[in-house]
């Protein structure tokens, strides 16, 4: 399925966050009452219907204003509108219809994506017939709800998933009809993505062709090369928009979600000099929710001053700020001087060959019922937990199905050890792992 993005648009205070914290079923946006409280953009996965899709909210939409905050929430706007697939225009039935609403309507007339006017706050009869007065402005798909108490949202979220489509693209395939490794380059703007995709195909005798993707902006290189074979997809390379100012962290964020999408293992760079930033750890954890593997690379480490533990520090607090996920390669690259990036590409293959990794349900049982033995659940919530039998479970990221008598009494903490114990013996270095507590 390929990557579907659903930005929510609006005014300010009409409930957009509200509406996002309830598509993604949990209180990640923050809340309030004051106007322009979003302005870093909030970005997750929604689940409906057995599909998933990403949800964009966007800050509030003031058109005409010189404040610095409202003039740059307005391009993001913009962007947003360009880059996703849907849009929900957000209004507020209790303020009715304003000259912003208007201002809005007129922007999103002018685009060819589909538009879900959502008019909010409608949790009684009385206001469902004041909500009709939206239909003047003139959409097809028309939604009456309310974000705080959920209803109405169901209807909606048919509609989102009724618009998402299974991906028709051609599959590239190598000699044996196996689909090649598919790797994305992300990253936050001028941490190196360009230099490096150019590092690694401006080689003689590199065999490349630039394929269309089927996610606008983003270039698919087919690299194949000293016996290496798979497709890197470039996030770093975008066009020109038209009437639209470049804002680039918002686009590097709705281009790396996108690529994100449709690969295997993500190398994230990061800029030596700027170190991790909360950028950086919010792609990585969008990546691992996603159930890609993942590569760090350390880009412009020629640039950093060394001393004798400089690499294993940097590694160390990385890792420290990345829990509970550090099972991480974390290679020092430079990309312009082409340092470690055939190591960096090294280190991916195996990721994604851990990422397909099956482990035999005999060896898997053999293994970590004897680690449960040595450390057992024991007693919670005055159950006697027992653990009777491991498989793996037939999905891309690899999940472990632990078949106890009391799977709802186990707590987090043995989640984790279950989960240390099978990267431990079965190297999933880089790779999320799913442990799910099954009833026998």
């Amino acid at each position: 399925m390929p990557g579907f993005t659903v930005a929510i648009v609006g005014r300010p205070n009409v409930g957009k966050s509200t509406l996002f914290n309830r598509l993604l079923e949990q209180r990640k946006a923050i809340v309030d009452d004051q106007s322009g409280v979003t302005r870093d953009r909030q970005y997750g996965i929604a689940d409906w219907n057995g599909k998933n899709f990403n949800v964009i909210d966007t800050g509030g939409f003031v058109s005409g204003s010189e404040d610095v905050f409202e003039r740059e929430i307005r391009k993001q706007v913009h962007i947003a509108v360009e880059e996703a697939d849907l849009i929900l225009f957000v209004c507020d039935v209790i303020t009715g219809i304003t000259g912003q609403d208007d201002d809005m309507a007129a922007v999103l007339r002018k685009s060819t994506k589909p538009v879900l006017l959502v008019v909010n706050k409608v949790d009684n009869s009385e206001r469902a017939l004041f909500a009709t007065e939206f239909y003047s402005l003139g959409f097809e798909h028309n939604f009456f709800l309310s974000s705080i108490s959920g209803s109405g949202t169901g209807e909606l979220l048919d509609e989102i998933t009724a618009h998402i489509t299974e991906d028709e693209a051609t599959e590239i395939t190598d000699k044996d009809g196996n689909p090649l490794p598919k790797f994305a380059i992300v990253g936050q703007p001028n941490a190196g993505k360009s230099t490096l995709l150019n590092a690694l195909v401006n080689q003689e005798r590199t065999i490349v062709s630039d394929i269309a993707g089927t996610t606008r902006d983003t270039i698919h290189t087919h690299y194949k090369l000293f016996g290496k074979e798979f497709i890197l997809i470039d996030t770093a390379g975008i066009r020109k928009k038209k009437n639209v100012h470049e804002d680039l962290e918002f686009y590097s964020v709705i281009r790396a979600i996108k690529a994100m999408d449709e690969s295997d293992v993500c190398m994230l760079l990061i800029d030596a000099q700027q170190g991790l930033t909360a950028q950086d750890i919010s792609i990585f954890s969008l990546a691992a929710r996603k159930g890609k593997g993942i590569v760090l690379l350390v880009n412009k480490w020629d640039l950093v001053e060394k001393e004798t533990n400089t690499a294993r520090d940097f590694e160390r607090d990385i890792k420290e700020r990345l829990a509970p996920f550090t099972d991480v390669p974390v290679i020092f690259v430079s990309a312009k001087d082409r340092t470690r990036i055939f190591q960096a590409m090294e280190k991916a293959l195996e990721v994604y060959e851990s990422r397909s990794r099956r482990v035999a349900t005999s060896v898997l049982n053999e293994v970590m019922l004897a680690e449960i033995e040595q450390f057992s659940p024991g007693i919670s919530r005055g159950y006697n937990i027992k653990i009777k039998f491991v498989q793996q479970l037939p999905t891309a990221v690899p999940s472990f199905a632990f078949y106890c008598n009391y799977p709802d009494a186990i707590k987090e903490s043995y989640r984790n050890f279950l989960e240390n114990k099978l990267r431990s013996h079965f190297n999933f270095s880089g790779v999320p792992i799913r442990v799910f507590m099954r009833k026998k």
